[in-house]
């Protein structure tokens, strides 16, 4: 089965700063888009950042702009958010997906592909 394995999270004070990594299982990561997303408790998941296959191209919402950090090894089969000045809104599990379509709308679920269990991100002090 085609999924991904994200790990990085954590438990950080508001104004830190996490790497989360995100790694294939069972296929490899450059033939796709990927966008990584998160579900906030008692929320829906909602796309946080996005990046296409060449990694020339990346998106953010408007929410972690100039905080979060997207980046792909196509080399290591690796997709990387930096998180830096973290606030307790952004306390979710973070998940990474793949798509053949370079999409950064809400309407993801059915475009982006291979979800794995996610990585907790909890910020609080």
């Amino acid at each position: 089965q085609f999924q991904f394995v994200e790990s990085g999270g954590g438990l950080v004070q508001p104004g830190g700063s996490l790497r989360l990594s995100c790694a294939p299982s069972g296929f490899a990561l450059g033939s796709y888009h990927i966008g990584w997303f998160r579900q906030a408790p008692g929320k829906g998941r909602e796309g946080v950042s996005w990046i296409n296959q060449s990694g020339e191209s990346t998106h953010y919402a408007d929410s972690v702009k100039d905080r979060f950090i997207i980046s792909r090894d196509n080399f290591k089969d690796r997709v990387y958010l930096q998180m830096n000045s973290l606030k307790p809104e952004d306390t979710a599990v973070y998940y990474c997906a793949a798509s053949v379509r370079y999409y950064t709308g809400d309407d993801f679920e059915d475009i982006y592909h291979y979800w794995g269990q996610g990585t907790q991100v909890t910020v609080s002090s």
